[in-house]
């Protein structure tokens, strides 16, 4: 049975949280001099000499008639990877806890469990990319503190079956992170849906991919508010720049044309899946519910990424991933982007 309060570190739950200005002080004044900011204005064409709110109230208003949640579900961080390592650090003792994950999978979840000293334990996914019911006993028998489950996965790009990952909500005693950076490019419902029915949920979404905002590093992640109270708990103060907060709001009034921007990405995902399979070297191509498709070759995948930079095309090299030998993994881009892809490939000679 999952409690959180034994999930969390027990020198978290005694700390006392860094108290900022904007904490302590919220709303407008005629004078503000408790900050030490410069009251002068800033260096630059735009104003941004105060600091910004450290609890991104206005975004996640915005968020919360979107997701059809209350603002205390959600977190506001330094793109996902900040969610990512916040989660790590909250619960896992440095050199003592673990954490799980299932290759192939994101390769930041390994990286926050090396930098803060927390043991991996890895899981395959099965050839097709899914949680065997070995895989899933194996989960709910585990001590790890955090198991992170990507769906769509990434490097390989499908949903992995709800029934699945319900199981393991149902039977694992530490918080299970279901990452779904990707998920607007699916069909399926977010678990963000099922948060009230899983204490340890948390839901992992970006601003970087359907949003198209890779360059303001938004990451969000929902879950339930003492989880959240948490990781508000252990944030930076000013986690996410004033500029940040500005654009991701103004993105967040224009849902017409991030709706209009995702209909043409799920578009250029299906030309690519019909064209594709005619070219000669190309041998498989996985389902996909992301705005990518790893492709498998006849020919040297290495060798095949080679070429394409020398075309000046770059797709991600994934063959070293667990079941991924001779994989590359090939982003939708624009329609001029997709016909040049597919172009160079079935150019390319041994």
């Amino acid at each position: 049975m999952f409690e959180l309060e034994k999930n969390i570190r027990p020198n978290i739950r005694a700390m006392q949280p860094y108290s900022s200005a904007r904490d302590e002080f919220q709303g407008d004044a005629r004078v503000m001099l408790d900050a030490n900011e410069n009251s002068l204005g800033s260096a630059g064409p735009e104003v941004f000499n105060r600091y910004p709110d450290p609890q991104q109230r206005a975004v996640k208003a915005e968020l919360a008639t979107l997701k059809g949640l209350d603002p205390a579900q959600i977190f506001l961080g330094n793109g996902s990877d900040e969610a990512i390592d916040l989660l790590v650090r909250l619960t896992c003792t440095p050199g003592q806890d673990s954490i799980l994950i299932l290759p192939p999978t994101y390769g930041m979840y390994e990286v926050a469990a090396n930098l803060n000293d927390v043991r991996l334990e890895r899981i395959p996914l099965t050839a097709d990319f899914q949680l065997s019911a070995e895989a899933v006993a194996q989960i709910v028998a585990s001590a790890a503190k955090l198991v992170f489950l990507c769906s769509p996965n990434n490097p390989t790009g499908n949903l992995l079956h709800a029934q699945a990952l319900e199981q393991v909500l149902r039977g694992f005693r530490g918080l299970v992170v279901v990452d779904e950076a990707y998920a607007d490019f699916a069909a399926a419902p977010s678990w963000t849906t099922r948060l009230a029915e899983f204490p340890n949920l948390v839901v992992l979404q970006t601003f970087s991919k359907a949003w198209g905002l890779a360059g303001l590093r938004l990451g969000m992640a929902f879950a339930s508010p003492a989880v959240i109270s948490f990781l508000n708990k252990i944030k930076p103060p000013y986690n996410v720049s004033e500029a940040t907060q500005r654009h991701a709001l103004a993105a967040l009034h224009d849902a017409p044309h991030f709706e209009q921007m995702r209909q043409q990405l799920l578009a250029g995902r299906i030309w690519l899946q019909a064209h594709l399979p005619a070219v000669r070297i190309v041998e498989h191509i996985f389902p996909s519910d992301a705005n990518f498709l790893l492709v498998r070759f006849r020919s040297d995948a290495t060798a095949v990424y080679a070429y394409l930079l020398s075309q000046g095309i770059v797709v991600r090299n994934r063959t070293t991933q667990p079941g991924c030998a001779g994989c590359l993994r090939l982003t939708v881009g624009t329609a001029a982007e997709n016909e040049q892809l597919v172009a160079a490939l079935r150019e390319y000679s041994v």
